[in-house]
């Protein structure tokens, strides 16, 4: 069992443009993102899922939800890192984990199953 304080970003299932990711559907996403929460959960890591509604204020979100919280870890979702359109966004993200949890290493998954891998790889 591990005592680390994980945090995950990833888009907000309702914002997201499933015509780009063929087969998701926000509902299959939120059970994704929630199961990934509770694996690590179940590995004893405590875990907060922070969603991003938009690419204008994920900077302030994501400070404010690092702020005064001792993460470990943070992992920024595929949904950002992977689509071009929103690179500025994966960039604001990064540089908030940087400033705002500069204690915190960051991971990265490939898709939304692959969570805890990337989490333990770095804790």
């Amino acid at each position: 069992m591990s005592d680390k304080k994980i945090a995950l970003f990833g888009w907000h299932p309702d914002v997201v443009n499933y015509e780009k990711w063929p087969g998701m559907s926000a509902e299959k996403l939120r059970a994704m993102l929630e199961g990934d929460r509770d694996k690590l959960v179940a590995l004893g890591y405590a875990v907060t899922l922070h969603y991003i509604r938009d690419g204008e204020t994920a900077y302030d979100a994501a400070t404010e939800a690092l702020q005064g919280q001792p993460y470990d870890c943070v992992l920024i979702g595929a949904g950002v890192r992977r689509d071009d359109d929103h690179f500025l966004v994966f960039e604001k993200l990064v540089n908030a984990v940087h400033k705002a949890a500069p204690q915190a290493t960051i991971c990265f998954n490939t898709n939304p199953s692959d969570t805890a891998d990337a989490i333990k790889r770095w804790t």
